[in-house]
């Protein structure tokens, strides 16, 4: 992780200052600079060196972000994961790519003098899984510059300080949430890691201190409930609705909206409501397609160098320096705002027409009692595939499906409108929070039978 220098920095200009508050307490710059060094010296005594890949799968967050910042000060890379998988699915997941060690329990304080290391913009400094909505991870490598070279741009345009408390309500394992902890570290604030989505009274007690936040949408509307001592909202990962910026703004809180993916990083933000735009040092071309549609392609500083491994994965680029992993937009402008309709290889082919899932999503979502939805395809013998919602109702308990088909008959063209109702007591999610696409048509193909039909 690119940011050990930054902590370093910190810690002998502010060394009492908060760095980390986790479940198991707090810990200053000054703490956490001790034990970066310490356990940077251990992996060196375990052989580790400029170079080396190191796995990091540890529940507590703040000995995570101890040994990724310890991998960093060593000049390897770290590659966080999840901290249920064992050794045999760490083996299957980073696929061909050799981890040189594992850190699966925290890493000890080894003695010694300070480690050096001279980083320079090329070293390959960060490593995290992506899985989309697919729930299928891909380890994306990136280069130091591409990472740490964004620092400044998030943070002028959230307006995020040494001063801040910056509240981080989700697994570290996820490329949104350690971003947002490792930018808050760069940036001198406090980071509150609680390692996990915060129950509700636990989240109402962070928001008494925190002054932003970093979360994926569909968590928002909590935080509005009870936004304490809340600046700003810095939300990624999903489409954020007009309806909860306007409730943001009611509740006195800033919402920095981005696009972007864990290969591409940052490609536009939304900093006041008026759509997105490139992000700084972003270059944006909306490709034409079927449809009245194109692919979204982006070239600017912070693209990842790919995938660990060799696998593959959506992200393809061109010999112009360009990349795209296959979300698609209306035609693009410069100076107009980019309209994303979703991820190009989650359309749905029926009966001659291109569904965007996330079209259909957007109205059904407003129906009264949903408190999420997932639009996938199901396989037709004659129309390829029809138009399938998975409904996650308020309380687990979903709309009566005569509303949802009104809703979808007055919002929704006959192509759009889904042909079938499915519900479930809760949409799984990826790391990040988002609603595993892939892996609610898998468990429905499958017959799983917490899937009920709604008739």
């Amino acid at each position: 992780m690119p940011v050990a220098g930054h902590v370093l920095r910190h810690a002998r200009v502010r060394p009492e200052a908060v760095a980390l508050c986790g479940p198991l307490g707090e810990l200053t710059y000054g703490g956490l600079a001790g034990r970066v060094q310490g356990a940077a010296r251990h992996l060196a005594g375990r052989g580790v060196r400029p170079g080396s890949l190191v796995a990091i799968g540890l529940a507590d967050p703040v000995a995570l972000l101890v040994a990724v910042l310890a991998a960093d000060l060593a000049g390897a890379t770290p590659l966080v994961g999840d901290p249920a998988w064992d050794r045999r699915r760490w083996a299957r997941t980073a696929g061909a790519a050799r981890v040189d060690l594992l850190a699966d329990a925290p890493l000890p304080d080894a003695p010694g003098p300070a480690v050096e290391h001279d980083p320079t913009p090329g070293d390959l400094a960060w490593a995290c899984f992506s899985s989309g909505s697919t729930g299928r991870p891909r380890a994306v490598v990136r280069t130091r510059a591409s990472w740490t070279g964004s620092f400044p741009h998030l943070a002028a345009l959230a307006g995020i300080g040494a001063g801040d408390v910056v509240l981080v309500p989700g697994p570290l394992s996820s490329s949104l949430y350690s971003f947002a902890a490792v930018h808050a570290l760069a940036t001198g604030a406090t980071a509150v890691v609680p390692g996990r989505r915060p129950s509700a009274a636990a989240l109402a007690a962070h928001l008494e201190r925190a002054t932003v936040v970093h979360l994926v949408p569909h968590l928002l509307p909590a935080v509005l409930a009870r936004p304490g001592a809340l600046r700003t909202a810095v939300t990624g990962g999903a489409a954020l609705d007009p309806g909860t910026r306007a409730a943001a703004a009611r509740a006195g809180v800033r919402v920095v909206a981005y696009y972007g993916a864990t290969e591409l990083s940052f490609v536009a933000a939304d900093a006041d409501g008026s759509g997105l735009r490139p992000f700084p040092e972003v270059e944006i071309e909306v490709r034409p397609g079927p449809g009245g549609l194109g692919e979204v392609w982006a070239r600017s500083p912070w693209l990842a160098e790919g995938y660990l491994g060799g696998v593959a994965g959506p992200l393809r680029r061109d010999g112009d320096g360009w990349m795209t992993v296959g979300d698609v937009a209306h035609p693009y402008r410069a100076g107009e705002p980019l309209r994303l309709r979703g991820r190009g290889g989650g359309a749905i082919q029926t009966g001659g027409a291109t569904i965007v899932p996330e079209d259909v999503e957007e109205v059904l979502r407003k129906v009264p009692g949903v408190s999420d939805i997932v639009v996938i395809g199901s396989p037709h013998p004659s129309l390829g595939a029809v138009v399938t919602a998975v409904v996650e109702g308020h309380g687990g308990s979903p709309p009566p499906r005569a509303l949802l088909e009104s809703v979808a008959r007055s919002g929704l063209d006959v192509a759009q409108r889904p042909r079938r109702w499915y519900a479930m007591p809760s949409l799984p999610r990826t790391g990040a929070g988002k609603p595993a696409r892939a892996l609610v048509a898998a468990r429905l193909a499958d017959g799983d039978p917490g899937i009920r039909r709604l008739t």
